[in-house]
């Protein structure tokens, strides 16, 4: 019996792993994984998602010999990777995940597919998460989401037979538990990310199921409880350490043990809530599947001209990422999100509204910037985000954050903005939020000189938002938009009501909640 290649992508686990079964049913299993070369110098691509993919890397080499077999690791592009190991091996089929990556791995998914048609060799790729391709209409998506979270996950055959690749493959093998060197066009420090692996990720699973997750709705709005509170399984989610079925099926059985407790509780609440965010993953992913142009141009056309990409100013640019705007929270916000890789949704949302209105800057640049920062990037939803935040989708209502506001309402006492931005330090929960509105003899008793310890705000916020609200006032009342936006919310809007929310009146879409995993 010819080989069956299982070529593991963004699917780093053997349960719920319906390739890897597929494959064992039909004969010798050749598990690869290719380090790609092209992907890692993408400009969204960053050595904290590299550190993760690496220790998950090792966790599925040791699952897949418990099983019998090996993952083989070769640093290569593709296809060039399988035609070498076919002309080895004659293997017969590439079984695979389906992924709705980035453009890059779009094209290579299309490249492998043109040489496998040339070769004769059967491409098997199946659906990971509840993303249909290809989905004609909206209208009956939910029903296919819930379909496939309520099945069975897929079991292994009981018996395997490994396949070994020829002399030339093997000596390009690396080994997965000694993978050196950092990946990635982003190659800062994050001292505080989190773990790659799936006994990482089942451990998150267990404690938020078991503990923090009681209080999930009152904690996920702050960066100062969202650590503990949100469940921070999305690189898990990313990069499938765990299948999102097993997470759906886990929690729902824990969900039905809250509500049969007490209907009302607060452990009830959080856990539906927690339910809609699972669905709204994959509502944003089919976007980016059922259009991937998104990651490169305005979801609503009717908003080109809005912003130029000439209109990042690459001062302000550099200001915004490095968390030196002069906006404590915001600043705040953004060396968390450099030095853990994670940062709760509503201040990823924030951080988003603050680089396209208050700074102006096209979305394009700053979304390939932050992709770097998350250890949890998934372009479906990062790309659909960027653009809602932004004000490009046409369908969403606009949302201009006050940072100040936001500061105030989610740090109170200043305790956050003190941990991240020390030169704030001994500033007091008065004048913290606002620093440059201190005088100089408090600046002096506080030990902090605004424009040398810490930087004075780069724009007036306020000022900034009301000409952001003038320019998108004039440039809708410049154009017919209407059919536009009728194109877009046919094509990606969402045709039922959110599991948190029953249907009693006209809703916003989904995404206008919190969408924290």
């Amino acid at each position: 019996m010819n080989p069956q290649v299982v070529w593991f992508k963004r699917d780093l686990r053997v349960a719920d792993h319906a390739p890897l079964a597929q494959a064992m049913a039909v004969g010798p299993v050749l598990p690869v994984y290719v380090i790609e070369p092209g992907y890692w110098a993408e400009p969204d691509t960053a050595a904290r998602h590299w550190a993760f993919i690496r220790e998950s890397l090792g966790e599925l080499d040791a699952a897949l010999q418990a099983l019998g077999l090996r993952l083989w690791i070769v640093e290569a592009d593709l296809p060039a990777a399988f035609e070498w190991l076919h002309a080895e091996t004659g293997f017969s089929a590439i079984h695979a995940h389906e992924e709705t990556g980035n453009g890059w791995t779009y094209a290579r998914d299309r490249a492998v597919a043109a040489w496998c048609r040339r070769a004769g060799v059967a491409f098997e790729q199946t659906p990971q998460f509840g993303v249909v391709r290809p989905l004609a209409s909206r209208d009956e998506w939910a029903g296919h989401w819930e379909r496939r979270m309520k099945a069975a996950p897929v079991t292994l055959p009981a018996q395997v037979a490994a396949a070994e690749p020829g002399a030339a493959f093997r000596r390009r093998a690396l080994d997965p538990r000694a993978l050196a060197g950092e990946r990635g066009f982003g190659r800062t420090p994050c001292p505080g990310r989190q773990t790659g692996g799936r006994a990482a990720g089942e451990a998150l699973l267990a404690s938020f199921l078991a503990e923090r997750g009681e209080t999930y709705c009152q904690g996920m709005a702050s960066p100062v409880s969202a650590w503990r509170v949100c469940s921070r399984l999305s690189p898990h989610i990313a990069y499938g350490t765990l299948s999102l079925r097993e997470i759906v099926q886990t929690h729902r059985r824990r969900w039905a043990e809250a509500r049969a407790a007490a209907p009302h509780s607060r452990w009830a609440r959080s856990l539906k809530s927690f339910e809609s965010r699972l669905h709204w993953h994959c509502h944003f992913i089919q976007k980016l599947e059922d259009e991937p142009a998104i990651e490169y141009r305005n979801m609503h056309r009717g908003y080109d001209g809005l912003r130029d990409e000439t209109d990042t100013d690459p001062a302000r640019l550099a200001a915004w990422i490095e968390g030196r705007t002069g906006l404590p929270f915001v600043d705040a916000c953004m060396r968390q999100l450099r030095a853990e890789g994670w940062i709760n949704f509503r201040m990823r949302a924030m951080l988003v509204a603050v680089s396209s209105y208050h700074l102006w800057m096209h979305w394009r640049e700053p979304a390939r910037q932050l992709a770097r920062l998350f250890t949890d990037y998934e372009p479906g939803i990062h790309y659909c985000q960027f653009q809602m935040q932004s004000g490009t989708t046409g369908i969403n209502t606009l949302r201009i954050y006050n940072p100040v506001k936001q500061s105030r309402d989610q740090d109170p006492d200043g305790s956050y903005i003190r941990h991240w931005v020390p030169a704030l330090a001994e500033v007091p929960a008065e004048w913290i939020h606002e620093p440059w509105r201190m005088p100089a003899g408090l600046q002096q008793r506080y030990g902090v000189r605004l424009g040398r310890d810490y930087p004075l705000p780069v724009v007036d916020h306020e000022q900034a938002a009301r000409e952001a609200r003038e320019r998108i006032k004039s440039h809708r009342a410049s154009r017919d938009l209407r059919r536009e936006s009728e194109r877009v919310r046919r094509r990606h809007a969402s045709r039922t009501p959110s599991p948190e929310r029953p249907r009693r009146k006209r809703r916003a879409a989904p995404g206008q909640g919190e969408l924290d995993l």
